[in-house]
């Protein structure tokens, strides 16, 4: 998964979402397919599809049990419906989602500290 942190936004685009996690479009449509139930972008006038943050934390659930944790998708739908998994998956988020805002903020120290010594 690249090193994109979540921003706060109302919808996301479907480029976004891949930028985010570093996957094709076509995974993600995918994924919205097998996992209708748990996936359900709204669509605008032209029929693209615009995430939640909900969707986008979903789909990032998805990834982490499919590419990370070499789940099937009918294993990774079992863990989604299981309340007893939605505890460790929401744990390693979290902590996932630490590591992303502390490398986020690392690359920003970085930045500073180069404009400082451009000054």
């Amino acid at each position: 998964m690249k090193d994109k942190t979540l921003q706060f936004k109302r919808y996301y685009t479907m480029g976004e979402v891949t930028e985010m996690l570093g996957v094709n479009p076509s995974l993600i449509r995918f994924w919205h397919k097998e996992f209708s139930e748990y996936i359900q972008p709204k669509t605008n006038k032209k029929g693209n599809r615009l995430f939640t943050p909900k969707d986008v934390e979903t789909i990032r659930k998805i990834y982490h049990l499919v590419k990370e944790n070499g789940y099937t998708l009918e294993g990774a739908k079992k863990a989604l419906k299981d309340k007893s998994t939605e505890h460790l998956l929401q744990t390693q988020y979290e902590n996932d989602s630490k590591e992303l805002i502390r490398n986020k903020l690392l690359k920003i120290r970085e930045e500073l500290l180069k404009i400082k010594d451009l000054l």
